[in-house]
């Protein structure tokens, strides 16, 4: 079976002409809805390695959404497991912030198989909805919100109306 493709560091663009040195953010995309989600699950969706976001309801929502990730580390029970079966250390990885973009390309019901692609135990699976995943971009710096979220799904760069 081939590794997963290596998520691309797409929406940054050179710093100092064509050869440049480092990368910067991208603009701030007002129209553009964000996840909330938490550490460690956005580290491992902008590494490709969580490819379903389990939650306990359906999303119409498609195209290429903001990661935010929330200023709480996940209160799985299991959590010390994940992390060491993914090799994560949480401490150092940014809270409240934009880390990066992935792709929201379809909606189903979990099932006990999805336990791998979304890393958390099958029993966290039941009666609940698989949120499928691709193209995880991850930005060179995390970028902050102008407006802080106010649920699961938020628009960082414009007023709720």
């Amino acid at each position: 079976m081939d590794p997963p493709p290596a998520p691309r560091d797409a929406g940054a663009r050179p710093v100092g002409g064509v050869n440049g040195g480092g990368l910067v953010a991208p603009a701030p995309e007002r129209d553009r809805i964000a996840l909330g989600v938490r550490q460690p699950w956005c580290e491992l969706i902008l590494r490709g390695r969580k490819t379903l976001e389990i939650r306990t309801r359906p999303t119409e929502v498609r195209g290429t959404i903001y990661v935010y990730s929330a200023k709480k580390l996940s209160d799985l029970p299991e959590l010390d497991v994940v992390l060491l079966r993914e090799e994560v250390n949480p401490d150092p990885l940014p809270r409240g912030a934009l880390v990066g973009t992935v792709d929201l390309v379809g909606c189903r019901r979990a099932t006990p198989e999805d336990a791998a692609a979304s890393c958390v135990p099958p029993r966290e699976l039941e009666n609940r909805w698989a949120w499928e995943l691709a193209d995880p971009v991850r930005f060179a710096e995390p970028l902050k919100p102008r407006f802080l979220p106010y649920g699961v799904w938020f628009y960082p760069f414009k007023r709720r109306s």
